[in-house]
């Protein structure tokens, strides 16, 4: 089929092979899907019928490798759009495979009478597989017990579910989408292991789940991490922790239940609000099951005092049903029993320097602040009061055990008031206190033993025995007392020897020793506190007492000294303080600057960390794509090798067909191969060696026939013989017998002679004997004085030496002491002239500063005075310039002004001193009526300065309209002022006698303006202007800025 085809069309070619029976095709079409390029852009809706149909056919093919490939690539497709389809999925493989199980179990019930369940118990191991010695006795036996058919039938199937939980698992970890049903299918494995008893497995699950736990902080950085600090997510991790620590209790796995312990513990130090009551009672009280089991009785009474603190508190918290009275009595006599039950030195043992980190890792379990003691624990349960006190729950054995223990003295009695209420105790229904008995029995040996320790010195071992006798179990013997005493002894708990010679039990305990035995009271031992205090107490209560009093009497003669010398005191060391207080607020900066610079180059690390972890793994995404078209070249090369194998097979076959040594149907060799033709070709050699077998057999049957024979025809010669042995027999065990009586007879004869030879020597003997024995008494005599002054001295010297160390040790102390005193003084010294120094150099760099800041300053003025300066230099420079230049612009307008009114004067008459005739001719400037067409006014050209009007006017020349500016001439107006116009203006003049078109340009400053001249008459009539006269207009100054 080709990868390219549609979701829709595999899928019924798929359906379409398993109607035909090609399972193996139709689940290797969907698998090649999975690795097309299509597959990861198909939508949801079409794939999820795909991969539902994939998981039945991995399932009834049992191909799980196959399901955990197709589920993990199913899951990075869909985890990003839709969790509810990848639930769908997974929870449909595991349901399926669950399925298969419960089918299997129904057949090999038919088959084997339902012996299913202890024939499962049986296998140790469903990742093992089948042993080569298996395989032969399966192979070699012709019977099919009920243990092989089940088997048989249902273990492949049990090991397909089992895989099928680890591939869930193994699918769905740390991702936070699809963390519920992680969890759910966590729990469901717990209860395959529970309900299949798979000890084995629950191992290899807890191991899984907790490496899955610890690789957390691993994928941190991917998309949908898990995060712990999530109540949600935290609630359900402890959930599953919970159902972990109750499936390893009820499997009876104790090592696992503790490690499980941990993890509940390790989990609930991460949480930031409190768990809930009826979660943290079913956690103590499956710790009480697990201390319980190992014989930690100290613990196991802490874990029930913590459950009954909860339920007393809480009674809906119970894990089984709400505590009613009845059941807070049961309670209540538990934690008060499992309490006396500790042993009474057992915490001696609890503090022992080799054991402490398992200590202090029990108690943090527990969530207590101190190692628990025997009397703590039993002062806490007679503490609670609320709502009713323990006492008055407890039943009325308990508390009678109690009273024995605890509140009486009287050890002729004890054993014998307590044997009858360890018999109510054993005989209460349910048999709640019957793991407590035999620890009872030995804390009620180890109070008598203390006890008879303060009243006696010595007692006598047989009436120990009899004082013992009440609580002892039948048949023990005095042995087991005896071992305890020794053992007690052997752990310091009890100053005790024993003498078997005499049958006496000594309490001895030295005066510099420690003395374990305890009082009647479970509160400190003290003098008051026992009825005849020992020497060895008294001994180790003096140097305290010495000490009490000591200070009182310092406290008498020394007076503490007045308020005004205390407050100068603490005016110095206010002082004292605030320097150093200075010195550390510097360091605080100075580390703090230290922090930032280590964080941002960590931080910077860290990038680069994240830069190369993301470049691997894009190198490995590289490899992998390598790896899977490896993968198909491996796998197309394999199918060719097979075809290759079938085709070869198929050659064999017929070879073998033609020689005759095998019988096969050639057009039915589907399932067979090279290697199946071989086994099939030993199967006939075997026959072979068989049928000879079967002759030998013959052979050899026809031989014991004759041997039989044989044996019949001597059977009466047997006889005759046997009776003939007899006789000699007999004659040979007379002759030894007689020889051994006379032997006899000669031994003990030589015996009486060396008897009465050496009786005359028997006095000489006892005489020399009592000699020696005197001389050996008083020489042992001797030594023993010698040896006991030489011990004397040696203790002496022991003391004198140790008190010189003592001396030695403190004055090396003052000394270094002294000496760091002084080193800090020093230090400090040092530091506050550092701090001094690096103020005089902060103030002289200060200074140094302002002074080049002022230096600075005063460069800028002088750089500003020369800069203003040189401003003025130029405005003045400006100012000439532009005075020559209207200097020399006036004189050129003076010359061209001579020029023009020389090259005019014949073109206009002389104008007349008394100006011009108003009724014949008008100004030019005068406003005037348009004229009519083909009308011709000769317009005389104004003298330069006089005003004009605009060059758009009815009288205007021809010429381009110029600008209007003040002060210009109308003739000017008219031409223009630019270079052009004026070098126009200056040909016409030359070229002819006409008036030219244009003024010279404007000056820059006014100047006396010749009178105008007179202008031509006009030809049109006077009457045209209506009688109104233009005035003319002023020219004004304008300075050269505004030009």
């Amino acid at each position: 089929m080709a990868p390219s085809s549609k979701p829709e069309t595999v899928l019924k070619q798929a359906e379409g092979l398993v109607s035909v029976g090609q399972s193996h095709a139709a689940l290797q079409s969907l698998t090649d899907m999975f690795s097309s390029k299509r597959f990861r852009s198909t939508p949801l809706a079409s794939l999820e019928p795909i991969m539902l149909r994939f998981v039945e056919l991995c399932v009834d093919m049992r191909k799980g490798r196959t399901a955990k490939e197709g589920l993990m690539q199913y899951k990075n497709i869909a985890q990003n759009a839709s969790v509810a389809s990848i639930e769908v999925v997974i929870k449909r493989f595991v349901q399926l495979a669950d399925q298969k199980v419960q089918e299997a179990q129904e057949k090999a019930d038919k088959v084997s009478a339902g012996a299913v369940k202890g024939t499962l118990e049986d296998v140790d191991d469903l990742e093992a597989t089948e042993t080569p010695e298996s395989i032969l006795l399966g192979a070699v036996s012709g019977d099919q017990s009920k243990d092989r058919t089940d088997r048989a039938l249902v273990t492949p199937w049990l090991k397909f579910l089992w895989e099928s939980y680890r591939t869930a698992l193994e699918t769905l970890k740390n991702n936070a989408r699809l963390e519920a049903i992680y969890q759910q299918i966590a729990q469901q494995a717990f209860k395959f292991c529970l309900k299949h008893s798979r000890k084995v497995e629950f191992r290899r699950l807890c191991e899984t789940i907790r490496l899955h736990l610890s690789t957390i902080a691993k994928y941190a950085h991917q998309p949908h991490a898990i995060n712990l600090s999530d109540p949600d997510t935290l609630q359900r991790h402890l959930d599953t922790r919970f159902a972990q620590l109750s499936a390893a209790v009820e499997l009876e796995l104790w090592q696992e239940a503790f490690r499980s312990v941990e993890d509940v513990h390790n989990l609930l130090t991460m949480a930031k609000k409190a768990p809930r009551p009826s979660m943290m009672a079913g956690y103590y009280e499956k710790l009480t099951k697990i201390f319980l089991m190992s014989g930690n009785a100290l613990y196991h009474a802490a874990a029930w005092n913590r459950f009954y603190a909860i339920v007393r508190s809480n009674p809906s918290a119970h894990p089984v049903k709400p505590a009613d009275e009845e059941e807070l009595s049961k309670l209540a006599g538990i934690v008060l029993v499992s309490a006396l039950a500790v042993p009474l030195h057992a915490d001696q043992n609890s503090v022992d320097p080799a054991s402490s980190g398992r200590v202090s890792r029990l108690t943090a379990l527990l969530g207590l602040s101190k190692t628990p003691t025997r009397a703590g624990l039993l002062a806490s349960a007679l503490a609670s009061t609320m709502p009713t006190p323990l006492l008055k729950l407890v039943p009325a054995p308990v508390q009678a055990l109690y009273d024995l223990l605890e509140t009486s003295f009287d050890p002729l009695e004890l054993c014998s008031s307590a044997a009858p209420v360890l018999k109510e105790l054993e005989e209460i229904k349910e048999g709640i206190y019957q793991p407590y008995v035999a620890q009872l029995r030995d804390a009620i040996l180890g109070r008598l033993l203390g006890q008879l320790g303060q009243v006696y010195d010595s007692i006598n071992l047989l009436q120990v025995h009899e004082l013992v006798a009440p609580i002892q179990v039948e048949g023990a013997g005095h042995v087991k007392v005896e071992g305890f005493i020794v053992a007690a002894a052997k752990r310091g708990e009890i100053p005790v020897q024993i003498d078997h010679a005499t049958g006496v039990l000594y309490f001895t305990a030295g005066l510099f020793t420690s003395s374990s035995s305890d009082g009647a009271s479970t509160s400190a031992n003290t003098l008051d506190d026992v009825v005849q205090p020992s020497s060895a107490d008294i001994v180790q209560t003096r140097l305290s007492t010495l000490a009490t009093v000591l200070s009182t009497s310092l406290s008498v003669l020394f007076s503490p000294p007045p308020p005004t010398t205390q407050l100068a005191s603490l005016l110095e060391a206010v002082e004292a303080e605030r320097k150093s207080l200075a010195i550390k607020r510097a360091l605080i900066v100075r580390r703090r600057e230290l922090h930032l610079e280590l964080t941002a180059r960590q931080e910077k690390e860290e990038q680069g960390r994240k830069a190369e972890a993301s470049r691997k793994e894009k190198d490995e995404e590289a490899k992998r794509a390598i790896e899977e078209v490896r993968k198909r070249e491996i796998e197309r090369a394999r199918r060719e090798v097979e075809n290759i194998k079938k085709e070869e097979a198929r050659q064999l076959a017929q070879n073998l067909s033609k020689r005759g040594n095998l019988k096969v149907d050639i057009d039915n060799m589907e399932n067979l191969n090279t290697d199946s033709l071989m086994k099939l070709q030993v199967e006939q050699l075997e026959k072979e060696k068989r049928e000879t077998s079967e002759r030998l057999r013959i052979i050899s049957k026809r031989i014991d026939h004759l041997e039989r024979a044989y044996r019949k025809e001597e059977r009466p010669l047997l006889a005759e013989d046997y009776a003939h042995q007899q006789a000699e027999d007999l004659a040979v065990f007379q002759a030894s017998a007689q020889a051994r009586r006379e032997a006899a007879r000669l031994a003990h004869d030589a015996d009486l002679q060396t008897k009465a030879r050496l009786g005359r020597m028997m006095d000489d003997y006892i005489n020399t004997r009592g000699v020696m024995a005197g001389k050996r008494g008083e020489e042992f005599a001797r030594k023993r004085e010698a040896a006991n002054r030489k011990i004397e001295e040696e203790k002496s010297a022991r003391r004198k030496a140790i008190a010189k160390s003592k001396e030695e040790e403190r004055k090396k102390r003052e000394e270094e002491e002294k000496k760091r005193k002084e080193e800090e003084e020093a230090i400090r010294k040092a530091e506050e002239e550092r701090l001094a120094e690096e103020a005089r150099k902060a103030a002289e760099e200060e200074a140094r500063l302002q002074e080049i800041e002022a230096a600075k300053r005063k460069v800028e003025e002088e750089r500003e005075q020369k800069r203003a300066q040189r401003e003025q230099e130029r405005k003045e420079a400006e100012e000439f310039a532009r005075k020559q230049r209207i200097r020399e612009e006036e004189a050129e307008e003076r010359k061209k002004r001579a020029k023009l009114e020389a090259s005019t004067a014949t073109a206009r008459p002389r104008p007349s001193l008394f100006g011009a005739d108003r009724d014949r001719e008008a100004p030019a400037d005068a406003w005037r009526r348009p004229e009519r067409p083909g009308s011709i006014s000769a317009t005389p050209t104004p003298p330069p300065g006089s005003p004009s009007r605009r060059a758009d006017g009815p009288t205007a020349a021809p010429t381009a309209p110029p600008r209007f500016a003040p002060s210009r001439g109308g003739a000017a107006g008219a031409a223009g002022g630019g270079w052009r116009a004026r070098a126009a203006a200056k040909e016409a003049g030359v070229g002819g006698g006409a008036p030219p078109a244009s003024t010279p340009p404007r000056v820059a400053s006014p100047s006396p303006r010749p009178p105008p001249p007179a202008k031509p008459a006009s030809p049109t009539p006077p009457g045209g202007d209506d009688g109104f006269q233009t005035v003319p207009k002023k020219g004004r100054y304008v300075p050269p800025s505004r030009r």
